[in-house]
């Protein structure tokens, strides 16, 4: 699997004090609805978070984040 050049501990830190993460990651769209939605009413924000820290969350080509 590739690995993306985008860090994982600086989206751990986007995700947790500014929910702008899935932008940093290219994910733009799923981002703009993350903000109008915030963070699915927090549910959304758990997990994402939840699957950061578990290196599940990839980046919009689905390669794992940099370490």
């Amino acid at each position: 699997m590739e690995i993306s050049d985008k860090s994982w501990v600086v989206t751990l830190i986007l995700a947790i004090f500014l929910p702008v993460h899935r932008f940093y990651v290219g994910k733009i769209g799923t981002g703009i609805l993350y903000l109008i939605t915030f963070g699915g009413f927090g549910i959304w924000y758990i997990i994402d978070i939840v699957m950061i820290i578990l290196d599940k969350f990839t980046d919009k080509e689905g390669r794992k984040l940099k370490k």
